[in-house]
């Protein structure tokens, strides 16, 4: 009789992908996850809207790229698929839009290829990488994307996970050094300079409880404005979640500590 293996244990550390699933009221993590959120998110009260305001930036901003021509789309740092995912705004605009998720999480890639699923006319790949390593991402995106056409590059909550040690934005020029002429960079980062002493403390409770390579750290506007250096940065600017292109109906709510912006490379 065939034994099947037991299940993997669960996990000592909190993941981001699995923390931010449960601020996005989904039900795929695991207990050490469910307490760093909630302990966080009890710590600093904003924790849960900007999660969701920062869904909604994503949205905006893909269906902005759509408008001007772009086709493909690089998102780093998936998270486990929730509504809204980059490949469904951008498909339901242009249907023969290409898009390569990255993630680090095993767990968050099995989610990704079960739920997201492309479109006839479009496609999506998947690619389990870390952030950090810039070559494997984009070689293995290479065999969806054409990388000699303009690409979205989407690190939206993922380069707070790099420490300053290890250079986040040097990985951010080294990814668009590779990409086209009229590529974007879609990114947004939590704030330091908002709420601060909340954020400091989640911060602090998070880290506590995840793995040292997925420690967070909240970053200042004028080190959030870094990341654009040498791009043509669309306006409103660097801006918090809710006042960059917000629909009529959104409410504009600058106390939600993150910082977004989309730019252009010339």
């Amino acid at each position: 009789m065939n034994a099947y293996p037991p299940p993997p244990p669960h996990p000592t550390t909190a993941h981001p992908a699995r923390v931010y699933n449960v601020w996005l009221g989904g039900k795929d993590h695991y207990p050490v996850d469910q307490e760093a959120a909630e302990l966080a998110a009890k710590a600093n009260p904003t924790i849960v809207p900007s999660v969701r305001a920062n869904r909604a930036f994503l949205g905006r901003a893909v269906r902005h790229l759509t408008t001007t021509g772009i086709r493909q789309f690089l998102d780093i740092g998936t998270g486990i698929p929730a509504a809204d995912n980059t490949h469904e705004v951008a498909q339901r605009a242009a249907p023969e839009s290409r898009v390569v998720y990255v993630d680090n999480d095993p767990v968050v890639l099995t989610h990704a290829r079960a739920l997201l699923v492309s479109g006839p006319d479009g496609q999506t790949d998947y690619v389990q990488a870390d952030a950090r390593d810039v070559d494997t991402i984009l070689g293995e995106a290479a065999r969806t994307l054409d990388l000699d056409r303009p690409v979205g590059l989407m690190l939206v909550a993922v380069l707070q996970y790099v420490k300053d040690s290890e250079d986040p934005w040097d990985i951010t020029r080294r990814l668009l050094d590779r990409l086209a002429p009229g590529s974007h960079l879609v990114l947004s980062h939590p704030a330091a300079d908002v709420t601060a002493p909340e954020v400091a403390e989640s911060m602090r409770i998070y880290n506590e409880r995840a793995a040292s390579h997925a420690s967070a750290t909240p970053r200042s506007h004028e080190d959030v404005e870094r990341f654009f250096r040498g791009l043509e940065v669309l306006k409103p600017g660097v801006v918090t979640l809710t006042r960059w292109r917000p629909a009529p109906s959104d409410v504009p709510d600058d106390s939600l500590p993150m910082w977004c912006g989309v730019a252009r490379k010339p």
